[in-house]
Parts: C-alpha cells; structure tokens; sequence
C-alpha cells in the first residue's frame, strides 16, 4: 500500500491523539505537526496543577523521544498560515511549504474575550494555555487580590489556580443566576457556593461587567447594576470560540456561530480535510471536553484509513472536584416533571446534595446532579448509558454507603461486557477485565499501561479499580489495598514509612514516598497519619489544605452553614463555674445548647467568624477542644461511681478523667468512643463504645471494639480483674494496634470483624505481646500523650490560622447571609430541610 502523507494543524491533547491513533493503525503514514506553542502537547484538563508540580515534564502527553520513534515530524512555535486545497499544500509561519494526502484541524479553541471597556489594561489574563499560566504567576506574586470572570467549569478551575497561588481574597463573577450554569440547578449551585464561600472564595452571581477599572494597570471592575468591587488581577473565562480563521481563509464550510462543519466521519466540505476537537462543528455542536474529542480522533483516524465509523454525538457528563469540592452532572440533569419524576437529598449539615431524575414508570434512571458527595458517579453514569433496570428503592441510590456496597459486586457484575468505562480513550468492561485475566494487570496503573483507561480525564479511575478488584477476586487472587494511584501502598506501609523516614507534612510525603500531585483520598488519609505519629498541631506546615473539610476549621459543619463548639468536658465531670461560662457563652453569641449522650455539652449555631472569639473565652475558662470535628477520641463517658453511688465499686468518674486525658486529640482511622462503669450496672454502656471499662471486686473488666450506631455491636471482653495501671498498658497497646493497621474510615468494631482470629488473636497481641510490640506500642503512646496541645488553643493564639475563620476574604467582618434559622422551645434551629420526592 502507498504510504500517505499526513499533516496535522495543531498540536494540543486531540492533536496528540490522532497522532497515536494514526500510528497505533498504520506503519505506512507520514505524519507532520504544526504547533503553535513552543513546547509539545502537554495536560490541559489539568492545567490548574500546574502551580503545583515540580517540573513540567509531568505534565506532558509523551517524552520527547516519542516523536522520533514513531516518525513523526513536529514542528513546534510554526503555526500554519494558509493552504492551497488544489495542491494540497501548507504554508507555515517560517515558509515551510509541505504537500499533504490528508490535512486534520485540530486547532482548538480560543478564550471568549467579551467587548468590555479595559479589558487591555495590566493585571487582565485569560487561562488557555502554560503561557497564560506563567504571566498569571508572575503578577499573581505582586497583588493580592484576584477575580475570575465566568462561572463555569474552567472559570472554577481558574479561581482554584487563584487560591492555590495564595492570593487573600479571590472572587469569582458569573452573568448567570447560578454557577456551573449547564451542569448544576439552582438547588446545587447555591450549596457549591455555601462551600466555596467557606474556603475563602467569594461568589457574585447574576453580574454583568460595564467596564475595567484603573489608569494603565487593573485597580477594579464595575457593574451594569452600579455596584463595583477592588481586583488586582482579572482571568476571563467567559466562555470558548472554536478556532476557524485558517478554515474560513480557505474555504471551508463554516457554521452560522463558527466552527468548521464536518459530517460525521469527520470530514470537511472539503473530503482531503478533517477537523477535530474544540473547532470541529458536528451536528450543530461544538463539544468542549477532551473525551469527544479523543472520539472525534479515532474516528477520523479509521476513516483516514479506510474503515467506516461515525460519530454519533457524545455524553457530556462530568465530574470534577472544585477545591475539595465534589461536583458532578450526568445524563439529563434538567429533565423534569411531566418527563421524569425526580428524587432530591439535600442535606446541609454535611454539604451534600444529590438530585436523580427517574422515568415516569419508574424503571429507568434518566440522569442526575452530586455536589458533595460523588463516590456513586461511576455506577450511576453506567446505569444511565447502559439503560440498566432500576430497584424497588431508587431512592437508595442517594445514600453512598448503599451505592458503594453495590457498586463493587452486583453492579458491576450486571454491567454489559460492552459498557464504555474510560469515555477519553473509548475503553469497555470487557478490555478492563480481560487485562486482568489475561494481561496479568492487577491494579489501575498496570490496566492504564495495557489499556490507557484512566490516562485522559481520569473520571473513571475509581471504577477501573472497582473492576480490578471484582475481577480478581472472580479468579480468587489476593488484593493488595493501596490507597490512590498516588500512593502504590497501603495505609499501613504508608504509617511504618512516614515513621522510619520522619516526615512531618504532606508535600514531603508525597515527594518522598508517592508520584504526582496528590488527590483528595491521600490528603486527609495521609494528614490523618501524620497526626496519629506527631500529634503536631494540624494546620501547621501547610497541612492545613490537606485536612477534611470539618478539620480545617477546627469545628463541624453544620446544617444551614454554621458550626458547633464543642468543649471538653473529661468523664462528664464540670464546675458550677465553668458551667455559667458556657452559657454566658452560649446567650452572647446566641448559640443552640444540647446536653450530649456522651455527658458533654454542645453549642451549635456558631458563625465561621466567631469561632476564634468562642473559643478564646471557653479556653480562657479552661475548657480544650472536645474533637467532635476529628477522627479521634470523642468522649470517655462515666457514671457517679463509688463516689456517689451505694451500688458503685471504683471511682469511675476519676478514672474516666484519667482515661479522657490521657487520650485527648489522638488521631485515629475512625473517631474513637470510650465509657467507665463503676459497677456490672452499666450505667455508662461501656460495652457498647471502642473501649470501655466495667469495674469489678477485684479491679477493672476492659472490653474493646463495640460501637453505636446504624450497625451497633457489642464490645468483647479483652481482659478481667485488672488493676489501673495494666488496664491503661492494654489499652495503649489496643488503640496503637488499631492505628496502625486499620483501614481509613473503619471503626474498631470492623477492624475486629475483618481480623483473622478475631478477638482471640487481638488478645494474644495486646495481653499477651505474641508480637513483642507491647513495650513499643506503650512508648509510642507515651511520646503522643508528652506532645498534646490543643489545637484550639495553637489556633486562637496564631494569627495566620485564625486569618481563615473568615465567610468571605475580602470582608472579613460580613456574616453569610444565605444562614438560615427557625425558633423551636425558646432556642434556635436550622431552617429544615428534606428528602423530597416529586
């Protein structure tokens, strides 16, 4: 067959696909590259980390020898400049003139930039490309304060770039009466803003923009409304045109809006020229994701070489996390009633809010929206495109701990073998599984080499590796549990590692023991670490962005955005003194009171704001953080004991103190409960918490792993008759044990249920040091319990941490004003919210 000679007009990501498919199909083609940049097709869906990787090679598309070796040409920062269609020839920007058989477009796009009076002035950027990036670095390291013009999914990813440099208020402007206008409703986006609103980034919504402030630099921006804002540094992300300028020069057939016509092959109105990606216009559509246009490669790519395929349009589903933020749209998430019945979970207290929008015969699912809260994406995208028959309880599928128990046996067992998994690079069920079976891949990165699913967006990692999981233990293999693709180890390799290699923060973790820029499942897990091994105060050494989000603000979130204020109160025991200081208080910032099962008292209600000023005077009071917000030891629980009680045979309130104080602020997989009884009564339900203590004739009774809860499980007795001292030595051991070796999120009860021998083997470590770790343990422990600090107390006293219990940057004194309360018994509540079913 006569070789061809191809020539390729662009050199982004689909640029770079058609490349690979190209030569992946055939040995016999010549392919030449014009690049406009002076640097090879590099990441753009990441483009935002940027700012954080440590060289640029991470994140190129190929090494710089792949061009060579595959025989093809490049021509970088040459762009072409004009076509001869009836020679088949290109010109370039330094006079190159090539002959072609077939000439692609891949051009992509361009940042809509809108007619604004001063959009030419210093400090105004768009966010395209690296070049953007460096010029946004380098005046972001001179300003302070930062804008972003357009709400959407690249406006939100720019206004991450804008807090990720450090600048003290960032604000985004969106026209729209919400964010993320063709992704999110109403509902939604008001939540994603709550949230957004609480990690420092402010939101002005329906704003249209008259003119740019300043002389020859930015000073601000003023609104058709009349309103105006201060802003440093603007990026415009207001939206994309597809760049058609060369096609249009030429000929070529371009749509009424712009965008090169193609049908659905591909092609041009002229057969020897294809488009693809950002520029192509298929039927009437101009698809902004990289996924279509990695269709769009292979397509033109089969129909280059002589096979049919067509396009036949693409789903735009997405899922995407916005500064911590779960957000994800899939299917139809605007369908609505008389054509769909819809299911809506809005829960404010922990920010999530989830819409599926259900057939009117209830059988099918249609599409939906998660903020919040995404792990159920994947299988719920598969249950759409594949048409997948809906339960009884559709409603189950809200609820993460249902979806996710699914999602890893019979869901995907019912997926079709022909079910698309990795949308970028048009990888199925069945490729995954047989390179399993068959290529001897056992976990995604090794699936990513075979198949390159997960290599574009990497959206669908999390089910790549469900379906590793399922398909080995179909065949009966060993899972070898690691914690991301960031991390090839498992939690406990990770804790033994970070302990022998002494590393104190996340950033050098994961330079020292990981690749890549990290991801929202190894930053809190590996903070967590971190906090168990140092007990250093958690938002010191840049572990602060690193933390759950309730950790990051030392408090819960609450529903209707506000917090709670947690004291300790040790054993349940507390002064007269102490008790009129929490309602002074609780009256002076006028905060909701509840006496706690776990005999504390919780103050809810509290402005992100007021939380510094709360705690300075509880803690000049002497009250210490309670951890409510923490994975850690919550409460020690007591009855009066012999101290009171004619039944009781210990101090159980003296001991429950010492166990309490003890314990305070350890950092564990799980939050940690504990109880002391001062007699077999119980009145304390010792046996139902992760250790709990029961006083006998002789000494102490001390039961572990026991737990509440939506699955409670009776504690199991670990050792009888033990003096004080011994009691307080097994539990150091027990609770280390557990730290040690638990999964992430897993409480004492399960860590028990999964463990070989069960509670017998935990007897043998922790009573009778089968391991010969029983002295190291205790010494572990004893290191923890030196170095305590309250972290409330570290936080009032620094004035950079308290710079971030601020609702808005840029108005530090202004409360949220989207905050909502009723009146129940002479106290206030958060305004309700429901399960709602239409």
């Amino acid at each position: 067959m006569e070789r061809k000679k191809i020539v390729i007009v662009g050199n982004g990501m689909v640029g770079n696909k058609i490349c690979e498919k190209l030569k992946h199909k055939s040995d016999i083609l010549d392919i030449i590259v014009f690049a406009e940049e002076p640097i090879r097709a590099y990441d753009r869906v990441h483009l935002t980390d940027y700012f954080k990787v440590s060289s640029m090679e991470e994140l190129f598309l190929s090494k710089k020898e792949w061009y060579a070796e595959n025989n093809v040409k490049i021509h970088l920062n040459d762009p072409i400049v004009d076509v001869n269609r009836s020679k088949k020839e290109v010109l370039s920007l330094q006079g190159l003139i090539v002959p072609y058989d077939y000439l692609v477009f891949a051009t992509g796009s361009a940042a809509f930039v809108p007619p604004i009076p001063g959009v030419e002035k210093e400090g105004v950027f768009l966010y395209r490309t690296i070049e953007d990036l460096d010029l946004i670095k380098a005046y972001a390291a001179k300003v302070k304060k930062g804008t972003v013009m357009g709400g959407g999914l690249l406006g939100l990813e720019a206004a991450k770039a804008l807090v990720d440099l450090g600048l003290e208020e960032t604000a985004v402007i969106e026209f729209a009466p919400r964010l993320m206008p063709r992704q999110i409703d109403d509902s939604a986006s008001l939540l994603l803003q709550t949230k957004l609103a609480a990690l420092g980034l402010s939101c002005l919504l329906q704003k249209s923009t008259s003119q740019l402030l300043g002389e020859e630099r930015l000073t601000g921006i003023a609104f058709q409304d009349g309103s105006s804002i201060e802003t440093d540094l603007l990026v415009i992300s207001a939206g994309i045109r597809p760049r058609d300028e060369l096609a249009r020069k030429i000929g070529l057939a371009i749509g009424e809006r712009g965008g090169i016509v193609v049908n659905p092959q591909m092609q041009t109105s002229d057969p020897a020229v294809y488009a693809i990606g950002e520029c192509a216009l298929v039927n009437d559509m101009i698809y902004g994701l990289v996924a279509p246009g990695y269709e769009m490669a292979e397509i033109a790519a089969e129909h280059i070489l002589g096979e049919e395929k067509s396009f036949k349009g693409f789903d735009m589903s997405t899922k995407l996390k916005l500064m911590g933020v779960d957000v994800a749209s899939f299917g139809d998430p605007f369908i609505s009633e008389p054509y769909a019945r819809t299911i809506l979970l809005e829960d404010r207290n922990k920010g999530i809010y989830k819409r599926l929008n259900v057939s009117t015969d209830g059988t099918r699912l249609l599409g939906g929206i998660l903020v919040g809260e995404a792990t159920s994406y994947n299988m719920l995208l598969q249950m759409v495109n594949n048409s997948m028959p809906l339960a009884d309880h559709p409603e189950l599928l809200l609820m993460s701990e249902q979806q996710e128990s699914k999602s890893a046996s019979t869901g995907l067992e019912a997926l079709p073998d022909g079910a698309l998994i990795c949308s970028c690079e048009g990888v199925n069920k069945a490729q995954i599984c047989d390179a399993v079976i068959n290529g001897n891949c056992e976990n995604a990165d090794g699936v990513k080499k075979c198949t390159k699913a997960g290599s574009g967006c990497g959206g669908c990692v999390p089910m790549v590796k469900d379906l590793v999981n399922y398909t080995m233990k179909q065949q009966g293999k060993y899972i070898r549990s690691t914690i991301c693709e960031h991390f090839d180890l498992s939690r406990q390799e990770l804790y033994d590692l970070i302990k022998i290699h002494e590393l104190k923060s996340y950033d050098q973790v994961l330079d020292t023991l990981g690749r890549g820029h990290g991801c929202e499942v190894c930053k809190p897990l590996v903070s967590s670490l971190l906090a168990s091994l140092w007990n250093e105060m958690i938002l010191s050494k840049g572990n602060d962005v690193a933390q759950d989000s309730n950790d990051r603000y030392l408090a819960n979130i609450q529903k209707g955005g506000t917090y709670s204020v947690v004291p300790r109160i040790p054993g349940g025991e507390i002064t007269p003194d102490k008790l009129i200081v929490i309602g002074q208080v609780a009256k002076k910032y006028k905060l909701y009171t509840k006496i706690t099962g776990g005999q504390r008292i919780d103050l809810f209600g509290a402005h992100l704001n007021d939380l510094p000023l709360i705690w300075e005077e509880l803690i000049a009071a002497g009250f210490e953080s309670g951890h409510a917000y923490g994975k850690a030891l919550r409460t020690v629980k007591s009855c009066v004991g012999s101290t009171w009680c004619r039944f009781g045979l210990h101090d159980s309130v003296s001991f429950a103190i010492k166990i309490e104080e003890r314990y305070r602020g350890l950092r564990a997989p799980h939050k940690i409960k504990s109880a002391v009884s001062g007699c077999i009564r119980e009145c304390a339900e010792a046996q139902s918490k992760d250790f709990g203590i029961i006083a006998t004739e002789k000494g102490w009774n001390l039961y572990v792993c026991g737990n509440g809860g939506s699955k409670p499980q009776h504690a199991l007795l670990l050792a009888a008759d033990i003096n004080s001292e011994t009691c307080i030595r097994y539990i150091d051991r027990f609770l280390m044990f557990y730290i040690r070796t638990a999964d992430p999120l897993t409480r004492t009860a399960t860590w028990l249920n999964k463990m070989e021998g069960g509670i017998d083997y935990l007897r043998n470590v922790v009573v009778e040091d089968s391991l010969g770790m029983g002295e190291t343990w205790e010494q572990d422990m004893q290191l923890l319990v030196d170095s305590y600090r309250c972290e409330w107390k570290v936080a009032v006293e620094d004035p950079e941490i308290r710079k971030r219990f601020v609702h808005f940057v840029n108005a530090p004194e202004e409360r949220d004003e989207s905050v909502r309360f009723d009146t129940m018994r002479g106290q206030k509540k958060a305004a309700d919210w429901n399960l709602k079913t239409y």
